[in-house]
């Protein structure tokens, strides 16, 4: 286990290092120059070269990027041209937003899931089948940035039980959570319903029910547990979906997360926070992804790991 464990954090260095090259391109080849907009309407040309030499833009392209590559492995994030303080700060200040908010989007995700493939594939074929999918299929066609302001809409101005933003408290979740939680259920729905669809019909659940066995102590002791391992791998990708999901809607309900950090930084191109912003969001995809091969063993431990 520990062997595997390491060698997996290996095969993420080329991946992150990827990353890092993808943004740093991506950024110089979008128009706009950060000098300009750190300067003031007034400054002459001098005045915004000496701020381009400030913000080290006035070095060659691989001198940056070594720069960029550097403090990274020093655990530096650079400055933010925008906030002028620490890019790691500014994270650190914004990541419980975006980690409560995905973390009741999974709850939300995994509940209604599982719930509704489970739902479905107990009764193929029949009207609640086909109600589930439909259901599913819905949520998985809304874009997040629609579905929100739906709901603010509806519970938010004509039935005015949350907040239209913020994130103060924990009721100022509940809406975003929804949002992007319901669009990622769809796809695990119906995963579920193929899985278990697939296990109910295998003998030793024939053999469950034979002796006697209830339906729900058949399907969620015995199927759901041994179709786990597709469940899981989808909820670990989909890690990726939500963090990318939570940056159109902390903008639309106005939350303080790292999502709205990083567009009001592309905006206003802060090199530094956009690059630092995108390389954490990275990370926390490899780590998670790290974490679902582990519950691989503990869901399954048919998987061996060499």
């Amino acid at each position: 286990m520990a062997a595997s464990i390491v060698k997996r954090i290996l095969q993420t260095i080329p991946t992150l290092i990827g990353v890092s090259l993808l943004i740093f391109i991506a950024l110089r080849i979008v128009p706009g120059d950060p000098a300009r907009l750190n300067a003031d309407v007034d400054a002459t040309g001098e005045d915004i070269a000496m701020i381009r030499e400030h913000l080290g833009l006035n070095k060659p392209l691989y001198e940056q990027y070594a720069l960029f590559m550097k403090q990274l492995l020093l655990g530096d994030m650079g400055m933010s041209m925008r906030s002028h303080k620490p890019v790691l700060e500014d994270i650190m200040l914004r990541f419980p937003t975006t980690l409560l908010l995905t973390a009741l989007a999974i709850a939300i995700m995994i509940v209604v899931g599982i719930l509704t493939g489970v739902a479905s594939a107990t009764k193929p074929n029949s009207l609640r089948d086909h109600g589930s999918m439909l259901f599913a299929l819905f949520n998985l066609s809304m874009p997040s940035f629609w579905l929100g302001l739906m709901l603010i809409l509806v519970f938010s101005l004509y039935i005015p039980l949350f907040p239209t933003g913020g994130s103060q408290t924990l009721r100022h979740y509940i809406l975003p959570a929804l949002t992007i939680g319901l669009s990622s259920s769809a796809v695990l729905a119906r995963l579920t319903r193929s899985s278990l669809l697939d296990i109910l019909n295998q003998d030793y659940i024939r053999t469950a029910f034979a002796k006697g066995a209830g339906k729900r102590v058949v399907v969620y002791r015995h199927a759901l547990k041994n179709a786990l391992i597709p469940i899981i791998t989808v909820v670990g990708l989909e890690f990726g979906h939500l963090l990318g999901g939570a940056v159109l809607v902390e903008m639309v309900f106005s939350m303080n997360g790292i999502g709205s950090y990083l567009i009001q930084s592309i905006q206003f191109r802060d090199y530094p926070a956009v690059q630092g912003t995108v390389m954490f969001i990275a990370l926390l995809f490899v780590l998670v992804n790290l974490l679902v091969d582990i519950c691989y063993s503990l869901a399954d431990p048919r998987v061996a790991y060499e």
